[in-house]
């Protein structure tokens, strides 16, 4: 006997049609497949936009239900969205806008109430990379010779800094060895924004000798293609990794497994993991139903390390998940129950 299809009342049916239709349109004649730079990995790109604000209102006022506004994007007027409950649940890339939030740190005045839902797996680092013909082996050389560089970073390339998590953590780590972008400017160098690591610029530019420097996350679309034309690493260490993990960031191992053409590991600024993001005070039963929700669509959520998505893995603390703030005492209380949370 065939299955009968769940019954939704008439609101419902239609609410939830257009949100199944919205996410089926990446997956139309509107999306292409395309390569990131300097790699031959296949992704999907679009003509979609990928900015989405949703908001789930209660259909009749009095009734006992619930109001649910989703957004993504880790700037900080995001952040205090969900600070102020202006948005229910916030989903960002990566994980250091939250720790900084969480711990209080710049840009933020105070330690703010969030607390995670899932930390969805991601590994990647924000590093400085130079190019070996410079001679520069530290990033404090940069400061001391006044190196006027080339230098291919993010797309905002003027401060203040503060409303992109990109830019904002590759100030902090140049201020930390002592110089800006300005500077960089006044010593005869050049700044150039590309809108995503992995654009393909970036690397027409390397193989054109129109760079020899990169400020930039996303290492695992551009580093080896750096590497493999000379480009090195910059170790965040001694007094410059201290002051970097000050300002609240953590600090991660970019080893030869992750990229091959490196000799050796070298530390860089921990940029893993796509936490969503709650309120401290959303009940509950919110919270433990967000996990259901979850769990029922993990087929159909893409993730960014090419594997089934795991919910062990996105409740606990690994190298590709680490976790800027507590989970909600909802969705922990979910992952017990269902065995995932050792």
């Amino acid at each position: 006997m065939a299955e009968i299809p769940t019954r939704y009342n008439s609101g419902i049916q239609r609410a939830k049609g257009i949100l199944e239709l919205a996410a089926a349109l990446y997956d139309t004649s509107l999306s292409r497949k395309s390569t990131r730079s300097g790699t031959t990995i296949p992704q999907t790109d679009s003509r979609l936009g990928s900015q989405v604000s949703v908001r789930i209102d209660l259909q009749r006022e009095g009734m006992d239900g619930v109001t649910l506004t989703f957004g993504i994007g880790g700037s900080i007027e995001n952040l205090l969205k969900v600070a102020r409950k202006e948005l229910s649940l916030l989903w960002i890339n990566p994980n250091a806008p939250l720790a900084l939030a969480y711990k209080g740190c710049a840009p933020f005045a105070k330690p703010q109430p969030l607390r995670t839902i899932a930390v969805f797996p991601s590994w990647d680092a924000a590093v400085v990379a130079v190019h070996e013909s410079t001679g520069i082996t530290s990033i404090e050389q940069i400061r001391e010779r006044k190196t006027p560089l080339r230098v291919s970073t993010g797309h905002t390339i003027v401060a203040p800094f503060d409303e992109d998590p990109t830019m904002f953590a590759i100030n902090a780590m140049i201020n930390a060895a002592g110089f800006s972008l300005d500077d960089i400017r006044a010593w005869g160098g050049s700044v150039h924004g590309v809108p995503r690591p992995s654009h393909p610029e970036r690397a027409q530019m390397i193989t054109r000798g129109e760079i020899d420097a990169i400020f930039d996350e996303g290492i695992l679309s551009w580093g080896q293609f750096a590497v493999e034309r000379g480009f090195r690493f910059l170790p965040i260490d001694g007094a410059v990794r201290g002051r970097i993990e000050a300002a609240g960031y953590d600090i991660v191992e970019v080893a030869p497994k992750r990229l091959p053409a490196l000799e050796q590991p070298v530390p860089g600024v921990d940029f893993c993991g796509w936490p969503m993001i709650v309120h401290a005070d959303m009940p509950e039963d919110v919270a433990y139903a967000l996990c259901e929700a979850l769990e029922a669509r993990k087929l159909q959520i893409p993730t960014d390390n090419y594997k089934p998505l795991d919910l062990r893995q996105l409740s606990n603390i690994d190298e590709e998940t680490p976790r800027g703030a507590p989970l909600h005492p909802g969705a922990e209380k979910f992952y017990r129950q269902r065995g995932y949370l050792r």
